[in-house]
Formats: C-alpha cells, sequence, structure tokens
C-alpha cells in the first residue's frame, strides 16, 4: 500500500506546516502566502469538466484571470519556482497514435481552455531568476486521504465494491492515467531539477494509455471475473492517447507503480473502512462545486 508523496511531507514536517486558507483573488492573502517561499506548486483550480461547467465566468477568473497575478505576486517575493499543474485534457480529440509536446492543443470544455491559455502566461513569464513549467498530466488514480471518486478509474473500483456492477459510458474512448504517488513524485523532483533543464517547458505526465472499456475490464480482473460490465452510448467524444517520452528523456522520469497498483489501492482502502462512506459529497468535485456555490462563498 502506498501513501502519497504529498501525504507522506505533511506528516513528516507537521510540526512546522503553516496553513493558510484564503481567496486566490484576494493580493494580500498571496503577498502573505509566497513570503520567505522558494516555489510554488501551483494546483489550485476548479478542476474537472463538470465542476467547471457550473459557473464558467467563474472558472476563466480561477483558472486563468488570476494567473498574471499568481506571477507577480510571486516574482515580487522572490520566488525562484512556479510548477504548473495543467492536464492532458488540453489535447481534445486526437486520433494520432501518440499525442506529443508539439502536437495542436484543441481544448473543447471551458476548463481544458482555461488550463492551456494558463500555460502560455506561466511560460512567458519564465526568467534566468524565476523558472516557469507546466505538467499536462494524465488522469490521477489511487488512494489518498481526499479520495476523488469522480475519476474514471477509482469511480470504477466504487462501483465495482458497491455494486458488483461497472457502467462504462462509449468504451472505445482513450483515457491516459497516473498513479497518484506517481505525479506526486514528479512534483517533488521538479522542486530540484536544474532550472535550464525545465524553465518555459511544457510536459507530457502520463503512465498507461488505455480504452474506458480496459480501464473496466482491469478493475473486474483485480476484483473477480463475476463483476458486470454494461457499456453504454455516450456523446462524450474526448480520446487521446498521450506519449510521456520526453519527461523521461529529458528528466529521467518514469512511472514506478502501475493502473492496476491503484485499482488494488483503492480496493485495499474500501474494504479496510478508511473511506466512512464513499458516497459523501467530499468525493466529487461537482456536488462540492454545487454545495460551495449554492452557498455564494466564492462569489
Amino acid at each position: 500500500m502506498h501513501l502519497n508523496v504529498l501525504e507522506t511531507i505533511r506528516r513528516s514536517v507537521l510540526p512546522s506546516l503553516c496553513i493558510i486558507k484564503g481567496d486566490l483573488r484576494d493580493r494580500w492573502i498571496l503577498e502573505k502566502s509566497f513570503k520567505n517561499i522558494d516555489a510554488v506548486i501551483h494546483l489550485a483550480s476548479i478542476s474537472n469538466d463538470p465542476s467547471s461547467e457550473l459557473d464558467p465566468a467563474l472558472t476563466q477568473i480561477i483558472n486563468y484571470d488570476i494567473i498574471s497575478d499568481l506571477l507577480e505576486t510571486a516574482k515580487q517575493n522572490g520566488v525562484r519556482r512556479f510548477i504548473n499543474a495543467s492536464t492532458s485534457s488540453v489535447y481534445g480529440v486526437k486520433d494520432v497514435p501518440n499525442v506529443t509536446e508539439d502536437v495542436a492543443l484543441e481544448p473543447l470544455t471551458i476548463y481544458s481552455k482555461t488550463k492551456a491559455e494558463a500555460e502560455k502566461i506561466i511560460s512567458d513569464a519564465s526568467t534566468d531568476t524565476f523558472t516557469t513549467v507546466s505538467i499536462r498530466s494524465a488522469t490521477v488514480c489511487g488512494y489518498s486521504p481526499r479520495m476523488r471518486f469522480d475519476l474514471v478509474v477509482n469511480l470504477f473500483v466504487l462501483h465495482a465494491f458497491l455494486n458488483r456492477r461497472i457502467r462504462v459510458f462509449g468504451g472505445t474512448n482513450k483515457r491516459p492515467n497516473i498513479h497518484i504517488d506517481d505525479i506526486t513524485d514528479y512534483y517533488t523532483h521538479l522542486l530540484s531539477v536544474p532550472s535550464e533543464k525545465i524553465s518555459g517547458e511544457v510536459f507530457n505526465a502520463g503512465g498507461e494509455n488505455h480504452t474506458v472499456l480496459e480501464l473496466a475490464n482491469m478493475v473486474r480482473k483485480v476484483f473477480d471475473e463475476e463483476i458486470q460490465i454494461e457499456v453504454v452510448p455516450t456523446d462524450d467524444h474526448r480520446s487521446y492517447h498521450i506519449n510521456s517520452g520526453k519527461i523521461k528523456n529529458v528528466l529521467g522520469l518514469t512511472p514506478k507503480r502501475t493502473i492496476e497498483d491503484a485499482i488494488r489501492d483503492v480496493k485495499f482502502a474500501l474494504e479496510a473502512g478508511w473511506i466512512k462512506d464513499p458516497e459523501d459529497d467530499r468525493y466529487y468535485n461537482v456536488k462540492m462545486m454545487k454545495r460551495i456555490l449554492g452557498g455564494s462563498k466564492c462569489r
């Protein structure tokens, strides 16, 4: 059983950990947060397509409009490295065998469009004293203390656990995935890699490329062959097969875990009772966003 790297770091430095809660649109919060900081891993955004579509205007602000303020404040406070968590969904629908970083972006949603636009600003902000890099991550899977059950692999594991049935929409759509421990390893590695290797660059970060139906069959294999798989039509045509050769060749980074490892980890966590109520809103971004927007906390 793996603990993701950020959780391991959190536990080891807990006595000196400072948590600042605030709104990214608040310049005072940014100033306070960036004092005496060497590097930023920018993970904050309204994440995934359904959540972003709930309030496109807010998504535009959080995922794109505030990026310039983030970068400016970071530079003014002496931050030397800015690592941006982007997404492989910026590629949209691709029929080429392998999608490399130089393939044209065709984002299809407000989420992927704002993430693609933010990459450009972040890359252009790179200087001799301020290193920026963007990571186009595949869909993340596997156990974490704050689970996500609205991601394809994790969702399939939950359905197999609760219902012994997996519903697959489409089936032939390709979805790249990466184990959560691998992507957190990548982020921590980027904190110390020489600037000349990453400054202004963009890297794909994927583990394995499979169709949605193949992922469902992997889950069934880990559970048992009696798990039923139901395939239904879908109007979601996003499909891409990302190539992660650049991050391997330039930085020597390759996944150390498999998608089956992620499936087994989530299965173990569910069976061990680590997740008391897997249908709680906290594990689904769109449900949480509806709750937050309904309470007008983001306005």
